[in-house]
């Protein structure tokens, strides 16, 4: 039986520790496990057992994030940060570069039997260009989303998109 697994950095980045005073941007679905399933999600992602980085990108507006924790609402923004993050994982030596290209793009292409996600000539040109060490910091209020709920809030990553092409004609 073919069986394919997705996650988010952030449930390779974060553990249940993260919830701790209850912080609901930290509220996730699936939720936060513990450091022990982390690292073993950690060593998936590096032995090939997980195919697909995904960013979960899952944004609730702060009245359903900013309540109690239990009756906040699950999710997170997270197609902003998933490039930096995916490349934190590259520079931790846990996946290297050509990997981090196939998880985010050619993988999940394929498993939806689409004819995307290559460099190939005839392919379509969907491209982004990156500077893989540009550096910045996460703040959740200078995301271009309007829920600007992240756990990643406050971290100095690296890694931008510069330049995106879709079609073949730069956006």
């Amino acid at each position: 039986m073919r069986v394919t697994c997705g996650i988010t950095p952030a449930h390779l980045y974060l553990s249940d520790i993260a919830m701790s005073d209850f912080r609901t941007f930290a509220h996730l679905s699936p939720p936060l496990r513990s450091e022990s399933d982390r690292q073993a999600a950690r060593a998936a992602l590096a032995d090939g057992t997980i195919d697909v980085l995904c960013s979960g990108h899952d944004p609730r507006g702060p009245e359903a994030k900013r309540l109690p924790f239990a009756d906040s609402e699950p999710g997170m923004a997270g197609a902003e940060t998933l490039l930096p993050l995916a490349l934190g994982l590259v520079r931790d030596g846990l996946i290297a570069l050509d990997r981090m290209v196939a998880l985010l793009s050619h993988n999940p292409a394929q498993l939806l039997g689409l004819e995307l996600g290559t460099l190939e000539v005839g392919a379509p040109a969907d491209l982004i260009v990156i500077d893989q060490d540009a550096p910045w910091q996460v703040r959740a209020d200078a995301l271009a989303g309007k829920a600007a709920n992240t756990p990643f809030d406050g971290l100095p990553v690296q890694g931008r998109a510069v330049r995106v092409m879709k079609g073949g004609a730069f956006l």
